[in-house]
């Protein structure tokens, strides 16, 4: 039977598979179940810094008394934070799999420091999950990167568990990004993240929500950048996530470079089952291709390591379908 098990961050898991921080993850019941379907680890539903500064902000707008503001803004922040640290506790009691924390930042606010609690709490890992809007034409590429590497710079001073980022695949550079980030003390990037996007409804013309689901044809744009940061920042550990509906998806990003991947919308679809059968479809094509270790064929179709890299450079059609008319 081939051995499945990866290290991911200094964490040794069973296989690389990795439920996203999600609804699913958001009690210690459902980490519990999802330990059953054979996945190697969990990530947290997130702890939100834009939704405790929402429910603080809604709060104070409906209190009489202005001096009241710090307390309840305390009182939020605190029994926002004491939840989440019951959930990692209970969540570790109930489980022996690793548990990856998950924080939603959108500043390097001084509540960033409550890291050192998560880690307290018993945590194996942190995951920053990060996205800054830029809605301000005057801010430049360099002043949002700014907000990535502080918060990563203050968290990973403080913790000593492994500090991951999650990425968006806005930035104009991704590889130099994830190599300061790794300069910075982070041990993973998880590429990339899926954010809310607005859509508008045409009937009644108000804003709505679009799909919040991945599809399969959202693997390959992180494919292309996982080939590409494996091998150019290879000393930083990715875990591939968006488009990840099938076994085969797994594979792909596993040659690619990739040490993990994580699940979200494919269990949100189908169930948490679906992951014992990512798994059995992984076990079943390494055993067809005569690979005893995931180490074996980790990387095999990275950037470097095929006959012509440009493929994972090129960005146009033309050689493909320059004869259509």
């Amino acid at each position: 039977m081939p051995n499945l098990e990866v290290n991911y961050v200094g964490l040794t898991l069973r296989n690389p598979l990795i439920v996203a921080s999600s609804g699913l993850t958001a009690t210690a019941d459902k980490v519990m179940s999802i330990e059953q379907t054979g996945a190697a680890a969990v990530v947290l539903k997130s702890l939100f810094e834009e939704q405790i500064n929402y429910e603080t902000g809604s709060l104070i707008m409906n209190h009489d008394y202005p001096e009241a503001e710090d307390y309840i803004r305390n009182y939020t922040k605190s029994n926002s934070v004491e939840n989440y640290l019951n959930l990692i506790g209970e969540a570790k009691k109930s489980v022996s799999i690793p548990v990856i924390a998950s924080v939603s930042c959108i500043s390097a606010s001084d509540w960033v420091g409550f890291s050192r609690r998560i880690e307290d709490a018993g945590a194996d890992a942190l995951e920053l999950n990060v996205f800054v809007i830029p809605v301000d034409k005057f801010s430049s590429s360099a002043d949002i990167e700014k907000i990535y590497f502080d918060i990563a710079k203050k968290v990973t001073a403080i913790v000593k568990i492994p500090v991951v980022m999650k990425l968006g695949n806005h930035f104009t550079n991704v590889l130099a990004v994830v190599d300061r980030l790794y300069a910075l003390g982070v041990k993973g990037v998880v590429m990339f993240n899926r954010f809310y996007e607005p859509d508008i409804d045409i009937d009644r013309m108000k804003l709505s929500s679009a799909d919040v689901f991945s599809n399969p044809s959202d693997l390959r744009h992180v494919l292309r950048w996982t080939a590409l940061v494996s091998d150019k920042v290879g000393l930083v550990d990715i875990s591939a996530s968006t488009g990840i509906h099938s076994w085969e998806a797994v594979v792909k990003q596993l040659l690619a470079g990739a040490k993990t991947v994580q699940v979200c919308s494919l269990l949100y679809k189908n169930g948490i089952s679906e992951m014992t059968n990512l798994l059995r479809g992984l076990e079943d094509w390494m055993k067809k291709k005569g690979f005893g270790s995931v180490d074996e064929f980790c990387g095999k179709m990275s950037y470097r390591k095929i006959p012509d890299p440009s493929v994972y450079e090129r960005s146009q059609f033309m050689k493909y379908f320059s004869s259509i008319h």
